[in-house]
Formats: C-alpha cells, sequence, structure tokens
C-alpha cells in the first residue's frame, strides 16, 4: 500500500509540478486504507500538499511520519529497583501471538545476560503449557507451569515467588487469550495482576498489550478496553511481516500514547524488534 503511494506521488509529479486536489484525495484515501488514522493523515497529507518533487513529497512524508511516532518510542528496561523481579505481564486476545511474543522477549533478556523465568499462565487452551515448555527447553529459560484447566492467578503467585526466592532478573508472565468483550476473563486478568501485587506492591512492572498487526481497526478497540480495563504500559504488535495494515501503528499512538515495546515481524526469535520510529517508517515505505 505504501510502495503504491510512493509510485502514485511520483506519476503525479511526472505530469505536474504540483500535486492537484484528486491526487491528495487518493494519497488520503490510501492511507486511511492502511489504517493510519484520520488524525495522522491530515497531519501528513498537510506536509505534502505545496512540496514540488516526488522526491520532497516522500521526504515530507517520512519526516512526518517519523515525527509522529517519536513519542512511542521506549525500550523494555528489564531491571527492577532495588534489585527486584522485575515481573513483565502479557495480556491480549486469543491468536494475536502472546505465547510466542513472550519466548522471544525472554530469550532477548537472557541475551542480556539476564536470568529470566517464564510463567505459562494461560491454563485454559490446550497444549498451551506444553508449547511454552518446548520453547523454555529450546532457549534454555525455566519455565513455572501447573494443569490445564488450572487457577492462573495461583500459577503467577507462586512463579512470582519462586522468581524471589531464587533472585531471578525477570518473570515473564503469559496469560490465556480473551476476547476483550469477555467480562468475566478481563476480571480473571485484573485478579492475576492483585496477586502478583502481593508480594511486591509494584508489580507487575510492565503490562503489555499483544496485539495482531493483520486486524486493523479491531486493534483499536482491544486496545481501549484492554486500557480501560486493566491498565497498559506498552504495546507490542505481531505479524507486521503479512499485511498492508501497517499504518494501524500511527492510530495506535495518536490515540493512545502508549510506547510500542516490539513489532513482529516474522517468526524467527531474531524477528522480534525493538520499535524506533525511523526504523519502522523506513521498512513501511519500503516494504517489510
Amino acid at each position: 500500500m505504501f510502495k503504491f503511494l510512493t509510485k502514485r506521488l511520483s506519476d503525479a509529479f511526472n505530469l505536474n509540478k504540483k500535486l492537484d486536489v484528486a491526487v491528495l484525495e487518493e494519497a488520503e484515501n490510501l492511507l486511511l486504507a492502511s489504517d493510519v488514522g484520520f488524525s495522522a493523515t491530515e497531519k501528513i497529507i498537510r506536509k505534502i500538499k505545496n512540496t514540488t518533487s516526488k522526491d520532497q513529497a516522500i521526504k515530507a512524508i517520512r519526516t512526518e511520519m517519523i515525527r509522529i511516532l517519536a513519542p512511542a518510542e521506549g525500550s523494555l528496561d528489564p531491571r527492577a529497583e532495588e534489585e527486584k523481579t522485575k515481573v513483565i505481564l502479557l495480556v491480549g486476545v486469543n491468536g494475536a501471538g502472546k505465547t510466542t511474543t513472550v519466548s522471544k522477549i525472554a530469550l532477548q533478556m537472557k541475551n542480556k545476560g539476564l536470568v529470566t523465568m517464564l510463567a505459562a499462565g494461560d491454563t485454559f487452551r490446550a497444549a498451551a503449557s506444553e508449547q511454552l515448555e518446548s520453547w523454555g527447553k529450546s532457549i534454555g529459560v525455566q519455565v513455572i507451569t501447573t494443569k490445564d484447566g488450572g487457577d492462573p492467578s495461583s500459577l503467577a503467585y507462586e512463579a512470582h515467588n519462586r522468581a524471589l526466592r531464587e533472585k531471578t532478573d525477570v518473570l515473564l508472565v503469559d496469560t490465556a487469550g480473551r476476547l476483550h468483550t469477555q467480562s468475566d476473563l478481563m476480571a480473571e486478568l485484573a485478579k492475576i495482576k492483585r496477586v502478583l501485587a502481593k508480594q511486591d506492591v509494584s508489580a507487575p512492572h510492565e503490562t503489555l498489550l499483544v496485539l495482531d498487526g493483520t486486524t486493523g481497526q479491531n486493534a483499536i478497540s482491544q486496545a481501549q478496553v484492554f486500557t480501560d480495563k486493566i491498565g497498559i504500559t506498552g504495546i507490542v504488535i505481531t505479524k507486521l511481516d503479512g499485511t498492508a495494515k501497517g499504518g494501524i501503528v500511527f492510530d495506535l499512538v495518536e490515540r493512545f500514547q502508549l510506547p510500542i515495546k516490539y513489532i513482529g515481524v516474522g517468526e524467527s526469535a531474531e524477528s522480534l524488534l525493538e520499535f524506533t520510529a525511523e526504523r519502522y517508517v523506513n521498512t513501511l515505505m519500503d516494504g517489510f
């Protein structure tokens, strides 16, 4: 979609020295179709309206996109204060990629020299614990589990207790996927957060919402409910390698002013990237 926008602007400047109303409207529609959102789209169109060459227009688009996204930069600080275990809770709907994402973050933490532990808090989905255990074995990270159908709050408490006893640097807690409209399951997440705070009032130190980048505007409604119901400190956006809807990041940033901690652009462990505005925009414009 963004490559097509670049080509369309190039074609327009080959015919005229200035972008006419029709081309600007087409550019606006292309941005909206990519889920960039009204606010960010208006800012971008305003910047290219008076450009006089393709290169000038493309530079203006990149510069404005980076400016919009820059406030969302913020890496995941793995160290808690007072040498306590840093507790990171991952939440999101079914199929967003939480279990894979939590495993990739665990590997990154381990590669930074941090003692890392995983808690298999998805006790609802069949074989979810086995999936996380398999990841843990492959990356050399301890995984705390309970039986299928067990109480995820109790599991989170036990994992946190063990992490503190063993002086673990980072505890990553996976959770069961749930529709943002399921109030009882959302209440369960709030309970997990309360239980984690019993042994450290500042825990969880991060609550990351994992969003599927292919869902477009559905990601906005998910982010709204999870923010309202349990509180979110950051966002991870997955599956951006297979979608033309990468513009959703702009709308998320404009609406929620939350940091984007990571973006997922593939299946490998290395494909979970810390978010930077410049790298993301360049990748978006040039193709994943």
